[in-house]
């Protein structure tokens, strides 16, 4: 599915959560109105990669703290595999610690558990188009993080990255470091260029190091 384009026929959804009740609950919501087709439930990350490798979902809905592989994990995976799937986090968590790295590791977009069903629609809808969803408060908040005096806006692992070349570090030995690809820290290396605006791995240690980034 390319950017932007609608699926054709019903929206497919595979639904992730460690709770039995909240699984029929969306299930029983997405059931009623048209345009939407339920294809299963998972209750963790690891059944979740394995129902999503399975059924070929449009959107996944992925709740993020469940028992053993939790939700990153399982968004981190399937970007790894190249799953079409997008996946649109719905949880009660709106924390940082929740929020950045379930949208470093791939998700769509990200949504609260009391949001309006309407709201939900709208959302799974934009998602299986390739829209980013964010709810308000957390847009706010990452605009707002964005903005703040000193932040760079690197994430998490492009900062990992960044100390690993600042070591001398291969793009292999970083990859082997981070149990990431080549070709991921290559992603990385160039997201990480366009935002210091840098020209190559020298430049870039070196303004962040001027910049505070790296210490």
């Amino acid at each position: 599915m390319s950017e932007l384009t609608a699926p054709r026929g019903p929206i497919s959804l595979v639904i992730v959560d460690d709770h039995p009740v909240v699984r029929h609950g969306l299930r029983s919501i997405f059931e009623v109105p048209s345009g939407f087709a339920v294809l299963g439930e998972a209750a963790d990350g690891a059944e979740a990669i394995e129902q999503v490798t399975r059924l070929d979902p449009d959107v996944v809905l992925m709740d993020l703290r469940m028992p053993g592989c939790g939700g990153v994990e399982a968004i981190a995976e399937l970007a790894r595999r190249g799953a079409r799937a997008r996946v649109l986090v719905l949880t009660t968590y709106d924390t940082d610690s929740d929020t950045l790295p379930a949208i470093e590791a791939g998700a769509t977009g990200y949504l609260l558990k009391d949001a309006p069903r309407d709201d939900l629609f709208g959302a799974v809808r934009a998602a299986a188009e390739g829209r980013t969803v964010l709810s308000p408060d957390i847009a706010a908040r990452l605009v707002s993080r964005v903005r703040a005096p000193g932040n760079h806006s690197l994430s998490s692992r492009e900062r990992d990255v960044l100390r690993l070349v600042a070591k001398g570090s291969s793009n292999r030995e970083i990859a082997a470091a981070l149990f990431i690809s080549e070709a991921t820290v290559k992603s990385h290396l160039t997201h990480i260029y366009g935002k210091l605006g840098a020209k190559d791995r020298a430049a870039a240690v070196a303004l962040a190091y001027d910049q505070g980034i790296l210490r």
